[in-house]
Parts: structure tokens; C-alpha cells; sequence
């Protein structure tokens, strides 16, 4: 075997201390499949002393994460997260080094991918990024190799865990999201501040992430219309059922004529789809390739164990001198696409409403949704919990379209904007087609 590949690791959190474990376990077999051993001998963390379960003393400590980049080490890997600040630097400074970069960080690579893939390009270096998505599931891989030779028409999927893990407890239960929250957060699913996660950002990290790879455009994360589950009640789960649906969380993305189209939104997906049998934290994504038809990745989209697989993966490459574009072409190549206009699009949706038990209510939406050129397909009341916000009477009308554009369920709801019969804000869902 050839000289070992040298690592600089950033971050010993767990899915650092992960990759550790990874190579000190699995340390023969990989270097019989890179070709060559893969050793790491510098790292770098905020806390020296901390007591992270394996043997830190054999490794060159930096106190300073960029410097990372000027040790004696063929890639830095960074896993500090965070989309500027330590690890923006020690990406820059790495590659300005002529040395390769692996990371985990879908937010830096959504906001600075570009910037990056370029750099990389003109040091000759491998700017690889497979743990930023989907954790242990080589989707990056596959849609930059596996499906190369395929126009992909859209890409789809469930993006964050945190959220696929509240949306099928709460289906599985009967709970409402308030609660089952804390649940996940007591169990290390959900983070202490978990708006990132429920709202829908992470997940639109990702999805601008595997847009790009998928239609050769540059990574437009400003561009995703991003909103999250914190206003799901457990009654609409149990509507969706009723309905032959499941609730997800889904990113999805197509490019057209009329441009890029990116979404983060909660779905109604239907039973006899594989997503809706997604549960916990699992993640899956589907590409629809012109030849290749449908394919399903799924499995594990964090932890130690499948997130350090990711990373480890991706240094396996690298040692093979298997580089290649970061975004599946060259960076000059990805074309700047503008954002479609969500208006135009056609479909199914669910609407829920919070409204004064009175008289005429159901006749007021009604006439907005007829005004608007909504055709109802069907239509349900029942009485509001206290948790969803029923003690004073309020019950909840949920109605589900006909396939129309999406440009007069909205001007449906601006109609009924202020209306004293509303009670809090209408939830719209699309229906996945």
C-alpha cells in the first residue's frame, strides 16, 4: 500500500468522535478499499479536556480550527457546522491550501456551495459533502454518479428527521405537536432550540443542495419557500387518515420552462406511496429520472454512526483520487435559474380551518372559495380540543380541493383575511401528486 491519507478533523462532537470510532473499528477493511490506510493526525474542538470516549492523545491538537489548514495533512474535514464564521475560514483557507475538503455542513455549502466548488476546482482539490444530506444515505452519490446519464424531472423527499419523528409519533399516538416536541427533545431528536428544525430551514438547506446536483443549477437556497409543521394539530393527522393520507414533511424540487421551483412544506401523501411509510427519523429522497425512472434512497439522516459512515465515505474517494465537481459539473457549468412562480402550479390541497361556531361560517368560506375559482371536492367539521384551541367554542372546518392552481387556494385565503368568523391562522397542505 501507498502512504496513508493524512486528516485534519474539525469538530469532535458526536458525529466527530463517530468518524474516530469508525476508522479505529473498521481501520483494515477501509484501507484495503481506499487502496491505501486513511489516518487522522490533527484535530481541533472548543473543549481540550473534554472526555470524549476514545483516545485523543495520539493525535495533534490545534487550538486555532483554521490553522487546520496549514498542518501536515492531505484533507481537512469539518464537522463545526454553523453557516459562516470558523468553519466558512477553515474551508476557504483549506482549499486556498490546495488541500481537500470534506464536511457536513448543508447550511455553509447552501449559502457559500458555489463560492466553494469553484475554489476547489481551480486548487485541483475534492470538495465532497455526502453527510450534509440524508446522514448515512448516499443520495449525494447517486444523483451526482449513479444517475448521471438521466435528465431528473423532480426530486423530492423527507429532509429532516426531527420533524418525521414529531409527525409519526403524533400519527402513531394521537398527540399534538406541543407535546410530542418535548418528547424529542428529551430524547436528543429534537434540539434545545429546535426552529431550524420545525421550521424548515434545515430541510431547505438540503433541498438547494440536491436541486443543484440534480438539475445542474447553482445552489439558490434564497429561492426555497420554506414553512414547517408547528402548526399541524393531531386533528388534522387523524383527517388525513380519514382521507386515505399521511402527513409529511416534504422538499421538493423540479425545473422547468418556468423556471426552479423549490418548496418545504407539510404534505397529505398518500397511503400506497412509499413516503408515507417513512417513519421516526429516517429520511428518504426520491429522484424521478427520465430513463432510470423512480428511485427510492432511505435510512438513517443523522447520528454518529450513519453521519461518520457519510464522511468516511467520502475520504475513501478521495483516497482513491476519485475527485470529480462537487455539484455533479463544473461549478462554471451550473446555470442560474430563476425561481418558478408557485402560483402557476396545479394540484390538490387540504385547508384547515379555526372558526367561530355560529351561523353563516360555512357560507362564508364557501363564497371565498367560489370567488376565487376553488372547486371543494370535500368538506368536515368538527368540534376544536382545548389544545387545539377550543375552549371557547371553536371548531374546526377542514376542506380538500379539487386539482386547481395554487394561485386561487391562495387568493381564497387572502379573501377571508380578518374575517371575525377565523380563529387563528388557516393551515394550507398540499396533496402530493
Amino acid at each position: 500500500m501507498t502512504k496513508p491519507l493524512r486528516i485534519a478533523l474539525a469538530g469532535l462532537g458526536t458525529v466527530g468522535g463517530g468518524v474516530i470510532r469508525l476508522l479505529d473499528t473498521n481501520g483494515a477493511l477501509i484501507a484495503r478499499r481506499a487502496g491505501r490506510p486513511i489516518e487522522i493526525v490533527a484535530v481541533s474542538a472548543r473543549d481540550r479536556s473534554k472526555d470524549r470516549g476514545v483516545d485523543m492523545s495520539r493525535f495533534a491538537w490545534v487550538d486555532d480550527t483554521t490553522a487546520l489548514a496549514t498542518v501536515d495533512a492531505d484533507v481537512v474535514v469539518e464537522l463545526v457546522g454553523g453557516s459562516d464564521g470558523p468553519a466558512l475560514a477553515l474551508a476557504r483557507a483549506t482549499l486556498a491550501a490546495g488541500k481537500s475538503f470534506v464536511t457536513a455542513n448543508k447550511a455553509m455549502l447552501a449559502h457559500h456551495g458555489l463560492e466553494l466548488a469553484r475554489a476547489a476546482e481551480a486548487a485541483r482539490v475534492a470538495l465532497k459533502f455526502e453527510a450534509a444530506v440524508a446522514g448515512g444515505v448516499p443520495v449525494i452519490k447517486g444523483l451526482r454518479e449513479g444517475a448521471a446519464a438521466n435528465e431528473i424531472e423532480r426530486v423530492y423527499g423527507i429532509l429532516n428527521g426531527t420533524c418525521n419523528f414529531i409527525l409519526s409519533k403524533m400519527e402513531a399516538e394521537g398527540r399534538d405537536f406541543a407535546d410530542v416536541l418535548a418528547e424529542a427533545q428529551a430524547l436528543g431528536f429534537a434540539e434545545a432550540d429546535p426552529r431550524f428544525d420545525i421550521d424548515g430551514v434545515d430541510a431547505a438547506h438540503k433541498l438547494s443542495l440536491l436541486a443543484s446536483l440534480a438539475f445542474g443549477t447553482q445552489p439558490a437556497f434564497a429561492d426555497v419557500a420554506a414553512s414547517g409543521i408547528r402548526n399541524v394539530l393531531a386533528a388534522d393527522i387523524a383527517e388525513a387518515a380519514a382521507l386515505g393520507y399521511r402527513v409529511r414533511l416534504l422538499g421538493l424540487a423540479e425545473s422547468g420552462p418556468a423556471g426552479l421551483f423549490q418548496r418545504v412544506h407539510p404534505h397529505l401523501v398518500a397511503l400506497d406511496h412509499p413516503l408515507a411509510h417513512v417513519t421516526g427519523a429516517t429520511n428518504a429522497v426520491v429522484a424521478e429520472g427520465n430513463f432510470v425512472g423512480r428511485l427510492l434512497f432511505q435510512g438513517p439522516g443523522a447520528g454518529d454512526g450513519p453521519t461518520a459512515s457519510a464522511v468516511v465515505a467520502d475520504l475513501i474517494d478521495i483516497a482513491r483520487g476519485e475527485f470529480g465537481p462537487a455539484f455533479a459539473m463544473p461549478a462554471d457549468a451550473l446555470i442560474e435559474q430563476a425561481p418558478a412562480d408557485s402560483g402557476e402550479r396545479r394540484g390538490r390541497a387540504y385547508v384547515r380551518f379555526t372558526v367561530a361556531d355560529r351561523v353563516g361560517v360555512l357560507a362564508e368560506i364557501a363564497a371565498a372559495m367560489r370567488d376565487a375559482g376553488v372547486s371543494i371536492e370535500s368538506l368536515m367539521q368538527r368540534g376544536a380540543s382545548h389544545d387545539e384551541g377550543g375552549a371557547d367554542g371553536s371548531v374546526l372546518v377542514a376542506i380538500v380541493t379539487h386539482e386547481g392552481p395554487e394561485r386561487s387556494v391562495a387568493q381564497a385565503l387572502e379573501r377571508l383575511r380578518g374575517s371575525q368568523s377565523l380563529v387563528g391562522q388557516p393551515l394550507w397542505m398540499h396533496i402530493l401528486s
